[in-house]
């Protein structure tokens, strides 16, 4: 087979660098599934893997790209077979094991999902870990209860990849979506994926406010963490519950264990890392059926850009530029 592209990062002697190079199929890691890579997603663990400080990747080199979708091109395992199309999302992949960031890609077995009938290639790749963590939070919600009649559901950092497709997601099941980010130039984007009110960033992240405050939200996706994450839990409703999936606004939550005794509010953390493979299965169908995006909003959501323009974009994400989900063709 002959040479390919792909992103790698490298640390040698304490000197980071990141760059294309061409790489064999033999320079891939072990693993059962060989896959042509069609599409990745960009995500905010991509930008941190590729930091110097980002403490994401576990060795050196790597290739990074926590997901990707693609046609098999090669199988030692009897589940999948030349041809197929595949889904690839978390485990270590781009971290511990070489990503999403190049032509081919060679896994285990274990970690290989079907691409689900009612989705693309591209598609699967707009939603990608993103999406899956803006359906877990979904899902982990309504486990708890949640239905479109209880009221508002807040989701927060609603211009990024989890909150965007999260606002989309839930506005296709009825449900009247809050949206809140500190994005002022963004709000017509967000009323275009179904956000019915608009926040902004302070709104959440008032400098003082009571353990517990007035009663708002049935429901909360929080891809943001740290500060407003507090605050959010003193007003949401009896009973609620918020499902966390994120640190962009830091680890340290700053609140009481009022919200918890007093009104019996629930807090979900979302793993979409180590989540069982059943669940799995289970939400990427959710995500081809009826959590699926309407299908205009695929475009609006999604940027597509090449592997050349891909370290541009990583810078991006780290820094709050990113809007909806960028996703490299491979």
């Amino acid at each position: 087979m002959n040479l390919f592209r792909s992103l790698v990062v490298e640390e040698t002697e304490g000197q980071h660098g990141l760059s294309i190079k061409e790489l064999s199929i033999d320079d891939l890691m072990k693993g059962e599934v060989t896959i042509k890579v069609a599409y990745s997603g960009v995500n905010y663990k991509d930008g941190l893997a590729c930091s110097p400080n980002g403490r994401i990747v576990r060795s050196y080199p790597m290739i990074p790209g926590i997901d990707l979708s693609g046609t098999v091109v090669a199988s030692e395992d009897a589940r999948f077979h030349e041809g197929d199309e595949v889904i690839v999302t978390s485990y270590g992949v781009g971290v511990s094991h070489y990503g999403g960031f190049s032509a081919y890609a060679r896994v285990p077995a274990e970690w290989v999902v079907p691409l689900p009938q009612g989705l693309t290639l591209r598609e699967a790749m707009v939603l990608g870990t993103a999406g899956f963590a803006a359906a877990l939070s979904i899902q982990r919600l309504e486990d708890n209860g949640l239905t479109s009649d209880q009221g508002p559901v807040l989701v927060t950092g609603a211009t990024g990849g989890v909150g965007s497709l999260a606002v989309s997601m839930l506005a296709a099941n009825g449900y009247h979506v809050v949206a809140s980010s500190g994005k002022d130039s963004e709000h017509a984007f967000l009323q275009s994926i179904g956000a019915k009110e608009i926040l902004s960033r302070s709104d959440v992240t008032p400098e003082k406010f009571k353990p517990v405050n007035q009663q708002r939200w049935a429901g909360v996706v929080d891809p943001v963490g740290g500060s407003s994450l507090a605050y959010i839990l003193s007003t949401t409703q009896y009973g609620g519950s918020v499902a966390v999936s994120g640190l962009t606004g830091g680890g340290d939550v700053p609140t009481t264990v009022f919200p918890f005794i007093l009104r019996g509010v629930n807090l979900l953390g979302i793993d979409t890392v180590e989540c069982p493979m059943g669940t799995r299965l289970k939400l990427w169908n959710r995500m081809a059926g009826n959590l699926k995006p309407a299908q205009e909003l695929f475009d609006i959501i999604a940027n597509e850009i090449t592997l050349d323009e891909l370290p541009a974009s990583l810078a991006d994400i780290l820094q709050g530029k990113a809007r909806g989900r960028t996703i490299v063709k491979l």
